[in-house]
Parts: C-alpha cells; structure tokens; sequence
C-alpha cells in the first residue's frame, strides 16, 4: 500500500531553483571528505527522494566475512537525509536520531540505498531509508529525525548552484 504524503510548499524553490538545488546538493556530498572512503553517487530524483549507489567489498567486511555496519548506517543515514535535505533550499539539516534494521547480510556488489521523506515541514523532517542488494533483496532499513541547523547551505564550499 502506499502512502501519499504532501510536501512541503515553501521550502524547495520550484522549477529550474529546485533542479539546481538538488545538483547543488548532489556536489555536496560528492565533494565530502568522508566520501573518499567511500566511493558512492548520490542522485537526487524529486523533492524528497534521494538514492545513492555504491559497491561493497572484502575492504568492508568484518571479521565474519560480510559487510560491517558502518556502511549501512552511512548509506541509510545519507539517503534519508538527502531527501528530507532536498526540501530545504537554505539551510544544512543535521542527524538528530537514526534507527537502523539490518535485515539481510551483504557480501559483495551493487548496493542502493533509497531514501524518502516523511514527514515535516519547518524545523524537524522525518525520512525513511532502505538497501537493496543487486537481487532486489532489501537487507538494511532505517528511519531518522533531522533538524534544520544554523548552517547556511550558501556558505558550504561544495554546495554550488550549477549554472
């Protein structure tokens, strides 16, 4: 069953503003020192949807021989928070709780992870993630709260408005 959900009116510019805004963010993230460890792509598809693709690997594997956590929380906590992010043009929001259910564990290869928005529309959002592996299998799930912070998005190195 799905759900429809109203987004919010006044905090994603429209038409070109809001395709900007999200190529914007998708340089963000790109340009994030932490993405270096781990190579990833962030596609940013409509007001709060965001997706982001990666592989997994040995590098990744605990001492069990499957993928460590760490990397279903950043994968999780970055889809969710791109797409509540994708509805607030000004302002950086920031992970105030993250609830995560590793549902199937991962090996090797493609992996995405899908995040939507939730709910909220001024200071706190909710949005919700998942991993599929390159079956279609979902092995991780995930749902967090983020807040709307001080920091400007106009004033972060990586956030550039394509022009």
């Amino acid at each position: 069953m799905r759900r429809i959900v109203t987004l919010p009116e006044a905090e994603s510019a429209a038409g070109t503003g809001e395709a900007a805004h999200f190529r914007a963010l998708e340089q963000l993230y790109a340009g994030a020192p932490i993405n270096r460890l781990f190579a990833s792509r962030l596609d940013i598809l409509a007001p709060g949807h965001a997706r982001i693709t990666f592989e997994t690997g040995e590098e990744y594997f605990h001492a069990a021989g499957a993928t460590h956590g760490t990397l279903y929380f950043k994968m999780l906590d970055d889809a969710a928070f791109y797409a509540a992010n994708s509805l607030v043009s000004d302002r950086f929001l920031l992970t105030t709780g993250f609830n995560l259910h590793f549902t199937k564990p991962l090996r090797k290869g493609k992996v995405i992870a899908e995040g939507r928005w939730v709910s909220g529309k001024r200071r706190v959002f909710v949005a919700e993630a998942h991993l599929q592996d390159e079956e279609g299998e979902e092995i991780g799930r995930g749902t967090g709260t983020f807040m709307r912070s001080h920091i400007a998005l106009s004033g972060l190195a990586g956030y550039r408005v394509p022009e």
